[in-house]
């Protein structure tokens, strides 16, 4: 089960149009991504932005209405139907309403896919054994559905996608039906399976935070386009779409600002030798004293209001939201400093 694997994906000008009885829809606009073999690759977008489509596409539920889709150096489009049937047995997936069997105990639930794969009572015994104690929940074996939580229910699930041992795990919208703490005990054990199977996994969410948690890179959609893509720290530090910005916006306290700003909130009243500003760090500029050390050098106060810093990927990232007070030249001078020294600066107010 731990056996070194390589599976990439790739996906080239993918085009989807659902015809309907009032009208064409594109949900897929012209989506090229490449995934790497052993990434957790996130996709995230709002309710009909196509990245649920996209995610069936890999597998070829919904087949592209153009376009190419490779696992590895195989194109999966160019496959006729018999072909294609073996290589989805190297794809699983998850769904957000798990889709359990709920006439089959928890140990049919996981062997159903290997009924028609012709190995032994004994071969099967032990791979559905193996799973639910790799997945952590042996002792539900002969337990119904009914009687399980909605976390156990998607290790269940998770179990099931891996009774073929795929090199490729499909999530789709996984967790959005569990609770914080459920999810966050999900998505430690996708990180876990991705490191211990060497599986290359695939996350579909509207939840900025399932991405921070887990994900290597991410592609964010709108539209049926991918607006933005990279590694995750990296989309988070320096986000360039505005539907990245409000995603990110839903994780952090910083959008605070925008609010406190508009209601001309006392704290962000501004004395005519003053400028609010933005403060945006990324990796070792959080844990060096360039505030307090510039704020000396040029003598300028820095009074910081609120912010937030957190870890995403081992990388650190930061923002403040400060009041700058001191003569008017030597503010100039300080977040001139400030930028060559790659921290970003936004000037949110002036006093003047």
């Amino acid at each position: 089960m731990s056996e070194l694997r390589t599976t990439k994906i790739k996906l080239k000008n993918i085009y989807k149009k659902f015809y309907t009885d009032s009208g064409d829809v594109e949900a897929l606009n012209d989506v090229t991504l490449n995934i790497d073999s052993g990434e957790i690759f996130g996709v995230i977008g709002y309710s009909g932005a196509g990245k649920s489509t996209l995610v069936r596409c890999i597998n070829l539920l919904e087949r592209p209405s153009s376009g190419k889709i490779w696992i590895d150096s195989i194109e999966l489009t160019a496959l006729e139907e018999k072909k294609l049937r073996k290589q989805r047995e190297k794809i699983g997936m998850i769904f957000q309403q798990f889709n359990l069997f709920a006439s089959r105990t928890v140990y049919e639930n996981v062997a159903f896919p290997l009924r028609y794969n012709n190995i032994s009572k004994s071969e099967i015994d032990k791979r559905v054994t193996d799973l639910l104690d790799l997945v952590g929940i042996s002792d539900k074996r002969d337990t119904y559905p009914s009687q399980l939580s909605g976390g156990q229910k998607q290790r269940v699930a998770i179990a099931r996608a891996l009774a073929n041992n795929p090199s490729i795990l499909l999530c789709d919208e996984a967790t959005s039906a569990l609770d914080p703490q459920t999810t966050k005990s999900i998505l430690k054990l996708i990180k876990y399976l991705n490191k211990k199977l060497n599986l290359t996994v695939v996350i579909i969410t509207h939840e900025m935070t399932v991405i921070k948690e887990i994900c290597n890179k991410v592609a964010v959609m709108e539209d049926g386009k991918v607006v933005e893509a990279g590694p995750v720290e990296k989309v988070f530090a320096k986000p360039q779409a505005q539907i990245t910005k409000d995603f990110i916006n839903t994780t952090t306290n910083l959008s605070r600002i925008e609010e406190l700003l508009e209601e001309k909130a006392s704290i962000v009243t501004l004395n005519p030798n003053q400028k609010l500003l933005r403060l945006d760090f990324l990796g070792s500029n959080t844990k060096e004293a360039i505030i307090t050390s510039l704020s000396r050098k040029f003598l300028v106060d820095v009074s910081i209001i609120f912010g937030n810093v957190e870890v995403i990927q081992g990388q650190v990232i930061g923002a403040l939201i400060v009041i700058l007070s001191g003569n008017s030249e030597k503010q100039n001078s300080f977040i001139s400093e400030l930028r060559v020294l790659n921290i970003g600066v936004e000037v949110l107010k002036d006093g003047k």
